[in-house]
């Protein structure tokens, strides 16, 4: 069976992913600006739920070319993670050119030693998916997630592929972006993925005016919507199912 693994950045789209039967969760802050680190406390409130749960480890929004002060800040919320029990993090860094930035994940690898590790979308920059799915093999990641270094999944298919078949089994190609009930079976008979992402979100309910008006309301909001995880985790089902019947 393909894992469906679902971000959330709430509490309550943690409960939703939760109770719409996702296999795993990445925890986030920010989704609309891609997921940056989440707060202590949502990662305490996964902890406490005993839900199999990895942390996006993103200091800030924008690109993947860290600092020295950025990487201090990404090991301490390592060990946050480590700390609460949870399964893994979510990991990227690249170079000006895209390139991996291999130094910098050799230092965040070892401090996560012990912990299961998914290398982010920083993987939709890089100029070569080969050299950079073999780059996180020697990393030590378990997981790539990527777009195919497209807007969405679907539009990245033949790069998602690729990796795919690059990978043979050492790490597991997870798609992400723009997927859902309706796709997902289209995504994996091009490439048998034994992980799929997304948000399963919604519009989120409407804000005070008084808040929007303020500028505490950032565009894009949206929230994890239950009916859409289960709908989703419903076609993977069958797709398997179809594939394996071949």
């Amino acid at each position: 069976m393909t894992l469906l693994e679902i971000c959330v950045d709430t509490a309550t789209g943690l409960r939703a992913a939760h109770a719409g039967g996702a296999d795993r969760i990445e925890l986030c802050a920010a989704l609309e600006l891609g997921g940056t680190t989440p707060s202590a406390g949502l990662m305490a409130l996964a902890a406490d739920m005993g839900v199999t749960a990895r942390v996006m480890i993103r200091p800030r929004a924008g690109d993947f070319v860290f600092t020295a002060d950025d990487v201090d800040m990404m090991r301490a919320d390592i060990a946050a993670a480590r700390n609460l029990g949870l399964e893994g993090v979510v990991l990227g860094a690249n170079c000006p050119d895209g390139s991996l930035d291999m130094e910098m994940l050799r230092t965040l690898v070892a401090e996560s030693h012990g912990l299961k590790k998914t290398l982010h979308r920083a993987f939709d920059l890089v100029p070569d998916i080969a050299e950079a799915v073999e780059q996180a093999v020697a990393l030590g990641f378990d997981t790539i997630l990527t777009s195919g270094r497209a807007l969405s999944a679907p539009a990245g298919i033949e790069d998602i592929a690729l990796a795919h078949t690059v990978a043979a089994g050492r790490l597991t190609i997870m798609a992400g972006a723009g997927i859902s009930a309706d796709n997902v079976g289209s995504i994996l008979a091009a490439a048998p993925l034994g992980a799929i992402h997304g948000s399963c979100s919604g519009p989120a309910e409407p804000d005070s005016p008084v808040a929007a008006r303020l500028g505490f309301v950032g565009p894009g909001r949206r929230q994890t919507d239950r009916a859409r995880i289960t709908a989703l985790k419903t076609s993977i089902a069958k797709a398997t199912a179809d594939l394996a019947s071949l």
